[in-house]
């Protein structure tokens, strides 16, 4: 079962959205430097603010559901965290990213008292806020980061965070910022925590850039796909030894866990896939759309007769694909649920769609 979202009369690509706690209102970006609202009233969705503080394409939206705080970031440098007044407008705090190139992901801490962004300077910003100047400050996550970091996930624990680059690796780092926090007991994944702290890196041989990762939902799996269509899983309670499953689909570009053994994937297949882990295996399970190709017009014989007839070819202005989404999917979110149970999750793609996937029927 699915449900197709679409918003005003922009048929743009959405390059990212996030969803509110409560599921009913909607911050998305038609591939440009403006953030959209939508709130659902009835059975529509209704444009309720436009958020246009970047001066270009914005590439990362994450909305914190118990603060409420939305934070983006963008080709422009800079990240803004927005914070809805009484009056229902959104306002901005400043970000000191110190960045030189552009932001390319964020995501808020599972506690949602600090955020991570990643660059095109090789380096991950862990911001925090700063109460005496009211501003966000960054402390940076640089070796032995080589190049561009496109994805970032946290650890349920608030202190680990993984990210993967455009180097074909994924590094699992410490992100304890010991000015807001306690200091951190051991876990599976290291006992040392300074900030920075490598605590394991997974070279993604033969994989290319990784395009997305995520923590289970326990902490102790990383899964991330990269552009040579496949899927990798790493495993810190088996020594950190990585499965890996080269698929026939087109590059995946994005991953999330929901359940501790269940991933979804989708990309450039226009499809979403639902894999799961088994031991030392990665198992196929299921494709969640089956929409089957609608027939073109009854007289679709004779018209290719015609066709050929006339220009010497069949009629192949046909480019409908047989599935909802007609373009990579870009963006992949919870909706309902966690990562330990979740029963529904939100794709978004070039296309200009958001589909809201239910897991319960496969």
């Amino acid at each position: 079962m699915s449900q197709t979202l679409t918003f005003g009369d922009s048929c743009a690509p959405i390059t990212c959205h996030a969803w509110n706690k409560e599921r009913n209102q909607i911050a998305f970006s038609p591939n440009n430097n403006e953030v959209h609202i939508y709130q659902k009233e009835g059975s529509e969705w209704k444009q309720t603010d436009n958020l246009v503080e970047h001066d270009m394409r914005v590439m990362g939206i994450d909305w914190a559901p118990n603060t409420n705080r939305i934070v983006t970031c963008s080709v422009d440098r800079n990240a803004y965290v927005w914070t809805q007044g009484e009056d229902g407008k959104w306002t901005t705090t400043l970000v000191l990213l110190r960045i030189n190139r552009a932001a390319t992901c964020v995501k808020w801490s599972p506690m949602e008292n600090k955020f991570a962004v990643g660059s095109g300077a090789r380096l991950i910003s862990i911001c925090y806020f700063e109460k005496e100047n009211n501003w966000w400050v960054s402390k940076h996550i640089k070796k032995p980061i080589r190049s561009t970091v496109t994805t970032l996930d946290w650890h349920p624990n608030n202190i680990l965070l993984v990210a993967g680059s455009t180097d074909f690796k994924v590094r699992v780092f410490s992100a304890y910022i010991k000015d807001i926090e306690d200091q951190p007991g051991p876990n599976v994944w290291g006992s040392k925590l300074p900030l920075g702290q490598l605590l394991a890196e997974f070279p993604s041989t033969g994989s290319g850039w990784v395009h997305s990762v995520s923590f289970s939902a326990d902490g102790n799996k990383v899964a991330w796909v990269g552009h040579d269509s496949s899927i990798n899983i790493a495993d810190a309670t088996q020594g950190k030894a990585v499965i890996k499953l080269k698929t026939e689909y087109l590059p995946f570009l994005g991953c999330i866990w929901i359940s501790n053994n269940s991933l979804i994937v989708a990309g450039h297949s226009c499809i979403p896939l639902l894999y799961c882990h088994e031991g030392d295996n990665i198992k196929y399970v299921a494709k969640l759309d089956n929409t089957q190709r609608k027939e073109s017009g009854g007289l679709s014989a004779m018209k290719k007769f015609q066709s050929l007839d006339r220009q010497a070819r069949i009629e192949t202005s046909d480019t409908y694909l047989d599935s909802i989404h007609q373009n990579a999917i870009t963006c992949i979110n919870l909706y309902k649920g966690t990562k330990a149970d979740a029963v529904k999750f939100s794709t978004s793609g070039l296309d200009g769609q958001l589909v809201i996937w239910d897991t319960k029927n496969i």
